[in-house]
């Protein structure tokens, strides 16, 4: 770090990024994995800063950074407590299926419908182009509709 400058650039860093690098980590992971994992990101930004602070897209590699950190718990089903007590809008079968979609599919449904990014703000933080969103979505989507039996009104 170049002292109070490079402090003050990094704040500033994380104060616009980690909000929705901590939402793409928990869509992937459930939510205390998905939060360490985030930190983690963080921290490693923090140890890199000379490096990321040039990359073209330093969040797209610390979503990279926070799912490598997690790699060693992969076989752990991500947990995303909801209580349909807390929350009565939100079907209380939905936080279950979520966790059993593919990852890229849940972290791409949470991303632009929980979260309402757009496919370029998802693509850019996954990595991956904005038709593999655009896809990752509809898959997920219809997974979700053919498990809630839902009709798909679209």
């Amino acid at each position: 770090m170049d002292g109070d400058s490079g402090d003050a650039d990094f704040r500033n860093f994380v104060a616009e990024v980690e909000p929705r690098l901590r939402r793409a980590l928990v869509a992937a992971y459930g939510h205390d994995r998905g939060r360490d994992a985030a930190a983690e990101a963080l921290a490693y930004a923090w140890e890199h800063w000379k490096d990321v602070s040039v990359m073209a897209n330093p969040a797209g590699y610390l979503f990279r950074v926070g799912q490598s950190r997690t790699r060693r718990q992969r076989h752990a089903a991500p947990m995303f407590p909801i209580s349909s007590a807390e929350l009565p809008w939100v079907e209380p079968a939905l936080p279950g299926l979520l966790a059993g979609l593919p990852e890229r599919q849940r972290v791409a449904v949470c991303l632009v419908h929980g979260y309402g990014f757009t496919f370029k703000e998802a693509s850019d933080l996954m990595g991956i182009g904005m038709s593999s969103v655009q896809k990752h979505v509809e898959r997920g989507l219809a997974r979700l509709r053919e498990r809630l039996e839902v009709a798909d009104n679209a």
